[in-house]
């Protein structure tokens, strides 16, 4: 069996003296697109701010093979991790290609022409990102927030793509929008870990699915099964289907 692009092993992690997860397994196949949903307060997002370097944590964390777990952020990054956090966390003052420059910036090694390509790559990808380069992030809509927050991260061309709630707040139409670029990102190469609340739409796009209950994993398996076993339908599916 190929190693995975990311290997998460017995993971602990929370604040201060409160664990959030316990004992968590995970992987990532290179390519893959993997979900992680699951209720409020569940742990989903303290998993990916774990495995970005923000929280301390135990246990192992590989990526391509390499223990990170003693890694600093800046360490992650440049081996090729990019997190878009749920606060999206824009420079609402600065314009959207600024945005993006920052973005490059924070990966040491690349020139300016890898920057550069890095952001024309953004622009084919988000063309409406490109007819609004000039204007402020802030007065962008909700979705567009949101494809700038998915650019900037693209812009150091990671292999892991790390996405936490990225439809939160966004109108029906617009979540439609988000994943379907989620879908044209898996087929530039760059691997998935997409946490999100919406679970019939995680399910729909990802190869692989975990559900994450009080932090620990639940069940897991091929997103289609997930999609039809009846503890998932139950528990996630059918608030789905009404939101």
């Amino acid at each position: 069996m190929a190693t995975p692009l990311l290997e998460v092993t017995q993971l602990h992690a929370g604040y201060g003296r409160a664990e959030v997860l316990s004992g968590l397994d995970l992987r990532v196949a290179a390519g893959a697109v993997v979900t992680v949903v699951g209720p409020n307060g569940a742990g989903k997002s303290t998993l990916l701010n774990a495995l970005m370097g923000v929280l301390p944590a135990s246990g192992d964390i590989r990526f391509e093979g390499a223990s990170v777990a003693a890694a600093s952020l800046e360490e992650r990054v440049e081996r090729g991790i990019a997190l878009v956090p749920e606060t999206r966390a824009l420079f609402a003052t600065m314009s959207v290609e600024d945005n993006l420059i920052l973005g490059g910036f924070r990966h040491r090694k690349q020139g300016a022409a890898q920057r550069r390509a890095g952001i024309e790559q953004v622009w084919d990808t988000f063309p409406r990102l490109k007819e609004r380069r000039g204007q402020a992030a802030g007065t962008l809509s909700g979705g567009e927030r949101q494809m700038l927050a998915i650019g900037r991260a693209l812009v150091g061309r990671p292999r892991l793509l790390m996405l936490d709630e990225p439809s939160l707040g966004l109108a029906p139409l617009v979540v439609k929008d988000i994943f379907r670029v989620i879908e044209r990102l898996r087929a530039t190469g760059v691997a998935i870990l997409l946490v999100e609340q919406n679970a019939r739409a995680a399910l729909e796009v990802a190869d692989h699915g975990y559900v994450l209950e009080t932090g620990k994993v639940t069940l897991e398996g091929p997103a289609r099964e997930l999609a039809g076993d009846a503890r998932v339908i139950d528990a996630y599916l059918g608030a789905a289907a009404q939101a």
